[in-house]
């Protein structure tokens, strides 16, 4: 494909957020309890850092400055400045004393990657639900969409909400506006096909606003793999029953974003 020629440097900002989300049931407090100590730690800050440093070097990016840190009573965040441009490391030092000022940095080189976690649980109904925030936004050539497997890959779920956006414009050397400078129909074009057969999918996308949106459902469901603490063998038929309800309950909630009643449910 031939490349676009630009008049100075490329200036659409291109983002690609996720929502991620991992239910469980837990049938008393302490399991509760303990399904949010292990997923907390399962997600802490220091192996979500490795997975968005393994992030930017998929899609090309140079790594500026890393800032983590892990939550009480739970919950974790990173952050990542990136660049395009190839790292001057005595400028580097510079940065690591604080002489230049974090904004300063931000307003110079304008991509960042980040992750926010949130655990937390149903104060009766025994749902556990595990949500990750990713976001990451790209100015120039180098774009988000070539690590969209690995995330998927990395943080396994069982819905995952997606959206990316291109922003601004560029110019070409003719000084014409360029909106976006790659061909997509659907943020499904960049996916694998071992995701696509494992999800469930549909696309929301306005195209002349070059925002992409897709929801995804785990297709496959086994109560064993939702029960934490449990093993599946000790349940009646009946509180099977009742706990695949209250999970399928929950997960249709959260991928069409809006509350189901059990009437409308059951229907």
């Amino acid at each position: 494909m031939q490349k676009l020629k630009l008049y100075g440097f490329n200036n659409l900002t291109k983002s690609l957020s996720f929502c991620i989300y991992d239910i469980c049931y837990a049938n008393t407090n302490d399991s509760r309890n303990s399904y949010i100590s292990y997923i907390d730690e399962q997600y802490n800050a220091i192996r979500l850092t490795k997975i968005l440093k393994k992030t930017c070097s998929i899609i090309g990016a140079n790594v500026l400055n890393i800032f983590h840190q892990d939550y009480e009573p739970q919950g974790a965040s990173v952050t990542i400045l990136v660049c395009e441009e190839p790292i001057n490391l005595d400028k580097i030092n510079i940065l690591n004393k604080n002489i230049i000022s974090s904004s300063v940095l931000a307003h110079l080189d304008k991509s960042h990657i980040c992750v926010h976690t949130y655990p937390e649980s149903h104060p009766q109904s025994g749902i556990c639900t595990f949500r990750a925030d990713i976001e990451v936004s790209t100015c120039g050539i180098i774009s988000p969409l070539n690590a969209l497997n690995y995330l998927i890959h990395q943080l396994e779920s069982d819905i995952v909400t997606i959206e990316y956006r291109v922003r601004g414009f560029t110019r070409d050397i003719h000084g014409i506006k360029h909106f976006i400078d790659h061909k997509i129909s659907s943020i499904q074009n960049f996916m694998s096909n071992d995701i696509k057969s494992t999800y469930d999918m549909v696309d929301v996308n306005v195209y002349q606003e070059n925002i992409f949106h897709t929801r995804m459902l785990l297709r496959e469901f086994n109560l064993k793999n939702y029960l934490f603490n449990i093993n599946v063998d000790d349940l009646e038929g009946s509180e099977q029953s009742y706990i695949i309800n209250l999970l399928w309950r929950e997960m249709r909630e959260i991928y069409y974003g809006r509350n189901i009643s059990m009437q409308e449910f059951n229907l």
